[in-house]
């Protein structure tokens, strides 16, 4: 998968992960594409290193998929907790 690919998936599953996880964070669309595609990252490296599955192996695998959106809620729920306490 290319690059394109990449901010692709990382962009819909950063969606995806705000969707599922509602609420005010302090960042805004462009700190959504970044927590995205680096949980798409963290999610295939997770289902790799703790599955030993190549959990991505294509853009329209459902796999690839599940792996991106966890590691983009993991990474949310991250960003929350720091960023909520910088605010506090």
């Amino acid at each position: 998968m290319g690059i394109i690919g990449w901010i692709l998936l990382g962009l819909l599953a950063g969606i995806l992960a705000k969707l599922l996880m509602p609420g005010r964070d302090p960042g805004g669309i462009i700190v959504t594409i970044l927590i995205g595609v680096a949980g798409a990252l963290l999610g295939g490296w997770l289902g790799k290193v703790i599955f030993g599955v190549e959990s991505i192996d294509g853009f329209f695998e459902l796999s690839t998929w599940i792996a991106a959106i966890v590691g983009s809620l993991i990474l949310l729920a991250v960003y929350r907790l720091v960023a909520g306490r910088r605010h506090s």
